[in-house]
């Protein structure tokens, strides 16, 4: 019997408008609850073997508590899933839309994995501006 070991990715926080912005030139996906963008790294930070990720809701979603809430979500949710789907060597920013906040876990997960798995596609098969 064949087991299949799954292989997860250290992540780090971007931390500085400039990470942000950098990746926003990259690719993203858009789902229903989010958008994610990704790049990947240039430069020094590109030999790091860790995967980079940010959290941003606008004030078109709601107000502070609404913003905070589905930031937490998306917190969560990609604590989950990018060790496991996220491309080393890549930054993701997790982009909250108005339905974050409210829609069903289930849901929620459903769209950030399918939406990591479309982008870790692209990012290995080279299409994109990255």
């Amino acid at each position: 019997m064949t087991t299949v070991e799954e292989t997860y990715a250290e992540v780090e926080r971007l931390t500085v408008r400039p990470q942000f912005l950098f990746v926003r030139g990259g690719i993203s996906e858009r789902r229903k609850s989010l958008v994610i963008q990704a790049r990947e790294r240039k430069g020094e930070r590109a030999a790091s073997p860790t995967v980079g990720k940010g959290f941003t809701a606008t004030k078109k979603i709601g107000n502070a508590v609404v913003r905070n809430r589905a930031r937490r979500r998306l917190k969560a949710a990609a604590q989950d899933l990018l060790p496991r789907l996220g491309v080393t060597g890549t930054d993701y920013v997790f982009i909250a839309r108005m339905d974050t906040a409210e829609i069903g876990w289930q849901r929620l997960l459903d769209d950030m994995e399918s939406a990591l798995i479309s982008l870790r596609a692209a990012l290995n098969g080279g299409s994109g501006p990255a």
